[in-house]
């Protein structure tokens, strides 16, 4: 199948299955024409590839998980270096959310505070632009 046709029954748009394909995640031979031909088995690969996307692996993830992926879920064997693999991007999603929760509370600190001054004591702003008005 050419890749509209893939991309019409993954719902993948082309400029994606062109990504997968440029980082190994994705195979295609190529027609007399040039163009990408793919076998059927791309649908499932393409399945398994946004259900790891979403569980938030990176390409890179992906591209040493798929081999031993299973089903459109995917399920994954619970071998040694799977595992560790996704546990070590477990421990950089959980960074990364601790991350971001110190930075949501340091925002709501800084609204906070600005709210107990009240707007007296700075100066106003034009909402279009905001860019303090000229007294």
């Amino acid at each position: 199948m050419l890749i509209g046709e893939l991309s019409r029954r993954t719902g993948v748009n082309a400029h994606q299955l062109r990504y997968y394909e440029a980082h190994g995640l994705l195979e295609a031979d190529r027609g007399a024409n040039g163009y990408r031909e793919y076998d059927e088995n791309a649908v499932l690969r393409v399945k398994q590839i946004r259900h790891l996307l979403g569980a938030g692996l990176s390409s890179e993830d992906i591209a040493y998980l798929l081999p031993c992926a299973v089903g459109e879920t995917p399920e994954l064997p619970g071998c040694p270096e799977l595992l560790a693999a996704m546990r070590s991007r477990l421990r950089r999603l959980d960074d990364q959310m601790a991350g971001l929760a110190q930075s949501r509370d340091a925002l709501a600190y800084y609204i906070d505070a600005a709210e107990r001054m009240g707007t007296d004591s700075y100066p106003p702003f034009d909402d279009a632009d905001l860019e303090p008005v000229p007294a």
